[in-house]
């Protein structure tokens, strides 16, 4: 087994990376091996040097890489290292002095609340005209997918959850407005959840309840049609459906809503060590950005209102 095989399941056994994480990490160290070691199953790590990393970089900078992508492959590679020294493949870290490359941090783009509201709108508009053009199975299954995608975005939106948080509740996981919420690297926190949201999933279940579909406490909260936990993937291509209906930008994401939960909740003066609770970041940094987001739309009001601004 490679040494790069065996740092894959480092990450998966012990640091319980995510699929995205193990394969961007192999995806990079790759690279390096074919560019600069001229063999993509280059091995013999022992040869490393850090001219060689100082050449990454070169090469990286021809390609024309953004910042962002240079620190994450570097952050790759110097991983790759520690984990070599740990093996006694390496005595020290050809990548470590390196210099660390700050990246520009993209502000994260927020949804007003009137784009959230028609985006709900078009959820209920489009299962309609689904259901009045006869293209979908059932209106059984119209009013199911509505009823359970309304409450999965009021959901998301309400607590701030990534796609795969709300994916991964359980029945038994809401209780008396709360929810608990498994995160990245399995750590749990609980959020809130509002009237809307919380009106929305009492009809949901509803629905499910009277369609015989399990409520028992450990099964999955949002089901697909077949009565099995509802995939990201699947979510995300119904609300593509719903920003097109909608007339909504395409490139609207369920994460944009948990960036619309951050900054609305700061706009409405919430302190920033809350909505990092809720949002279940390990760094105030993170959080952080959202302050930012604010601060640029009211810079952007003020140059479009103010008559003297320009």
């Amino acid at each position: 087994m490679s040494l790069l095989e065996n740092f894959v399941r480092y990450l998966e056994i012990e640091r319980n990376a995510s699929v995205h994480t193990i394969a961007a990490y192999s995806r990079d160290i790759t690279e390096f091996c074919r560019e600069v070691m001229d063999d993509p199953e280059f091995d013999s790590w022992s040869m490393v040097e850090p001219d060689h990393g100082r050449r990454y970089l070169m090469i990286l900078h021809q390609h024309k890489c953004s910042k962002r992508s240079v620190q994450r492959k570097v952050s790759a590679l110097k991983s790759f290292c520690r984990f070599a020294i740990r093996q006694g493949v390496l005595e020290s870290n050809p990548f470590g002095a390196l210099q660390r490359i700050k990246a520009d941090k993209p502000l994260p783009k927020v949804m007003s609340t009137h784009q959230i509201e028609d985006l709900l709108d078009a959820v209920g508009r489009y299962w309609q005209e689904m259901k009045e053009l006869g293209t979908s199975r059932s209106e059984q299954s119209a009013d199911f997918a509505m009823l359970r995608d309304t409450a999965m975005i009021e959901v998301i939106y309400s607590s701030g959850l990534r796609v795969s948080e709300v994916v991964g509740i359980n029945v038994g996981d809401i209780q008396q407005g709360i929810i608990k919420i498994r995160g990245k690297g399995k750590k749990e926190r609980l959020g809130a959840l509002g009237s809307h949201a919380d009106e929305a999933l009492r009809n949901y279940r509803r629905f499910c309840r009277q369609n015989g579909m399990s409520s028992r406490p450990d099964q999955p909260l949002f089901l697909n049609c077949f009565g099995e936990r509802l995939t990201a993937r699947s979510f995300q291509r119904s609300l593509k459906n719903y920003l097109v209906f909608a007339g909504l930008p395409p490139d609207l994401t369920p994460h944009k809503l948990r960036h619309s939960f951050a900054t609305h909740l700061l706009d409405a003066g919430a302190d920033l060590r809350s909505v990092q609770e809720l949002l279940g970041h390990e760094n105030l940094s993170t959080t952080q950005i959202y302050t930012h987001v604010g601060v640029e739309r009211l810079k952007k009001v003020y140059k479009n209102s103010h008559p003297r601004a320009k």
